[in-house]
């Protein structure tokens, strides 16, 4: 089972899976940690910000392959085979924390899992276990239990399962927090000061909080107003619902 293209693709996109799991829940709604938090002279938030970008872009091509090889194989004359492809998903689900435990928590050292944690390494081997090990594990027997009987119906279920809730996880990061009447923004780096000020002044937005180059501010500002400060040089406008980043290239 392991060797058929489906099996093999599946675990690629099952990794990319794992990937976004990590980055959404862990990055920013949890906000645990960033990417490269441990990493010396990238302490810039706008910088963390960035980098946690590349690493969901990364993952996006990571799913792009796996999802055009799972094409490719469906259009060959084998069929995929019953749970084999639902298997596959976790095991990629779990083997994407494995390796990211075992090189960026304990070889590289660009982060941890729970930053704050007076017990940084209980967390890293709780996380380890409950997304790696177990996964990969669930996927396996799942594989030892599928009789190789051709069928489409469960795979492709299990990948529609899996992409709402990668996609839920995504639109749930970007709504506010309950009760939160501030607004956090991050501007792209070399804005200057003046131009900050600028900014948040078109979106009639008040200042309650600043770092020393106003790349990052706290602002008290009217939900319908957020959006603007990505026409102003925004990277990341706190529960704006929109994407970081996503309106600023449109400054002409």
């Amino acid at each position: 089972m392991w060797t058929s293209p489906w099996a093999r693709w599946g675990i690629v996109l099952g990794f990319a899976l794992g990937g976004f799991f990590d980055g959404i829940l862990l990055h920013q709604i949890l906000q645990w940690h960033h990417l490269l938090s441990l990493v010396p002279g990238l302490a810039d938030l706008r910088l963390q910000v960035l980098w946690d970008g590349y690493f969901h872009a990364l993952m996006y091509l990571v799913a792009v392959l796996g999802l055009w090889g799972l094409w490719r194989a469906g259009r060959g004359a084998a069929s995929t085979a019953g749970r084999g492809l639902a298997a596959a998903l976790l095991v990629g689900f779990g083997l994407w924390h494995v390796v990211d435990g075992v090189l960026s928590h304990w070889v590289l050292g660009i982060h941890r899992i729970k930053l704050d944690s007076e017990a940084p390494l209980l967390w890293d081997l709780l996380w380890l276990v409950a997304f790696g090990l177990a996964p990969m594990a669930a996927g396996w027997l799942l594989a030892r239990g599928d009789g190789g009987a051709p069928g489409r119906a469960a795979p492709t279920i299990a990948l529609l399962l899996l992409t709402a809730g990668t996609a839920g996880a995504g639109a749930w990061s970007l709504r506010p927090p309950p009760g939160q009447p501030f607004t956090t923004v991050v501007f792209r780096p070399g804005l200057a000061p003046g131009q900050a000020i600028a900014a948040l002044a078109a979106a009639d937005a008040r200042l309650v909080w600043a770092d020393p180059s106003l790349g990052v501010v706290v602002v008290a500002v009217d939900p319908g107003r957020r959006w603007r400060l990505y026409a102003q040089g925004a990277l990341l406008v706190s529960g704006s619902g929109v994407p970081a980043g996503c309106l600023d290239w449109s400054r002409v």
